[in-house]
């Protein structure tokens, strides 16, 4: 009796896994073919040779580009040289990369970047002691013009009667007496405004200083490196290291405020086998994480891989791949920084990084069209890339389209694609970049 109770058990178990053996092959579209879709005007980066594995596109067209990622399971070219942050300008005719300069101080020898994310600091607008003795401000944001009580001191952030500071640019302020009405004629003459001020009542200074947030795993720990990025000297200074027991196995970051982002955890355990039996049991522990100096909190769980995340434009809502779930989750953004879902939208391959199209909204994502060929890398049939866009995000049906497609022979392991006024850049994890206009 007891010998048949062990061979039921052991049955069932054998029967389990080769049940979820089955579904993780499935879920890696391991029998996955690419049908290639080609775009013109294309070719490979010069200087990109071990990876691209993230690209973050400020909005005068600087791309910052993750290189050199070294991540358990995956292969990897360059193994011995510690990765790099490389900087392309896509105003250029024919642009270059050129790997950006870190200062001294930070551990460049096991530097392992992974995610990044851009954070422009646009300043405070600041009142000079010209415009003391003022009791009150208009402020034109386009139009109308808002109303707003300013602090008068020197070198004071001017806020509104609310507490709240001014960002927003563009902007006009006046003193009261320059606008008296609704229907004056400096209202009507200027409707909408690029940045102004008179000289005569007040000097207003504002910086708009670039960061670089960089996921790293030195020592294949997690860490999320913050940078200054010197544009004259194109270099980056490394500012602080951020560190917190729910910043492991950090995937990808977007940064919405200083110090203030949301991550994402890509796996629960760090073994390299414990994490393949996560994927084959599909457990589901990853999650999304808020950090800010004040708070660290979860705020979505229950992803099987938690991967890429972005924001919409309007900064309203976040975008989070689940890469062996082969979708993208569309979370509401509360003012607390919960997050809460709205939608999921089924993509039928892995999902990697996800930027935002800055004319469209829309969502482009670099995939993995057979993930099984990055787990068992054979360079005879290596694995292939695929881009998608998804546009019309928040309707009932968002429309789903596939912009590259390659088999491998041009590009291995697309990571990450992301655009520029018609010029896109696609990345990959450990193999070349390719540059499109389109």
């Amino acid at each position: 009796m007891g010998k048949l109770v062990v061979l039921t058990l052991l049955g069932a178990v054998l029967a389990l896994i080769g049940e979820r053996l089955v579904a993780f092959r499935q879920r890696m579209n391991a029998s996955r073919a690419v049908e290639p879709v080609d775009l013109p005007n294309c070719h490979l980066i010069e200087g990109l040779e071990n990876g691209s594995e993230d690209i973050d596109i400020l909005p005068n067209g600087l791309a910052f580009i993750s290189s050199g990622l070294k991540y358990p399971g995956m292969p990897n070219f360059a193994s011995d040289e510690p990765g790099q942050i490389f900087l392309m300008d896509l105003n250029e005719q024919n642009p270059r990369v050129q790997a950006l300069n870190i200062s001294d101080g930070f551990d460049k020898a096991s530097f392992n970047p992974h995610g990044i994310s851009t954070f422009i600091d646009k300043g405070t607008m600041r009142i000079s002691s010209a415009s003391q003795g003022l009791d009150s401000l208009y402020c034109m944001v386009g139009n109308p013009i808002k109303k707003g009580i300013g602090e008068m001191n020197t070198d004071q952030g001017l806020k509104w009667d609310d507490g709240t500071r001014l960002f927003q640019t563009p902007v006009l302020i006046l003193p009261r007496t320059s606008v008296k009405s609704e229907n004056s004629v400096l209202r009507k003459q200027i409707p909408t405004l690029s940045l102004v001020h008179s000289s005569s009542y007040f000097t207003m200074k504002t910086d708009h200083t670039v960061y670089l947030y960089v996921v790293n795993h030195p020592h294949m720990k997690s860490t999320v490196e913050k940078f200054k990025f010197e544009e004259q000297q194109r270099s980056l200074v490394h500012l602080k290291t951020i560190k917190h027991e729910l910043l492991t196995s950090v995937n990808d970051i977007v940064v919405l405020g200083p110090e203030q982002f949301y991550a994402t955890r890509d796996h629960y355990f760090t073994n390299f086998f414990l994490v393949l039996l996560e994927m084959i049991m599909d457990l589901r522990w990853t999650y999304v994480l808020f950090y800010s100096p004040k708070e660290v909190k979860v705020v979505a769980k229950g992803f099987s891989s938690a991967n890429g995340i972005t924001v919409s434009l309007d900064k309203k809502y976040i975008y989070v791949a689940d890469v062996l779930a082969q979708n993208v989750h569309v979370l509401n953004k509360r003012g607390n920084w919960d997050l809460t879902q709205v939608k999921v939208i089924q993509l039928g391959t892995l999902v990697d990084n996800l930027t935002v199209d800055p004319d469209t909204g829309d969502i482009l994502a670099g995939c993995h069209p057979n993930a099984m060929k990055l787990l068992i890398y054979n360079p005879e049939d290596p694995p292939g890339s695929e881009v998608l866009r998804i546009q019309d995000v928040l309707s009932e049906a968002p429309k789903i389209s596939t912009k590259y497609a390659n088999n491998g022979s041009v590009l291995q392991g697309s990571s990450v694609a992301s655009v520029y006024h018609g010029k896109l850049l696609i990345g990959t994890v450990f193999h070349k970049a390719l540059y499109c206009l389109f």
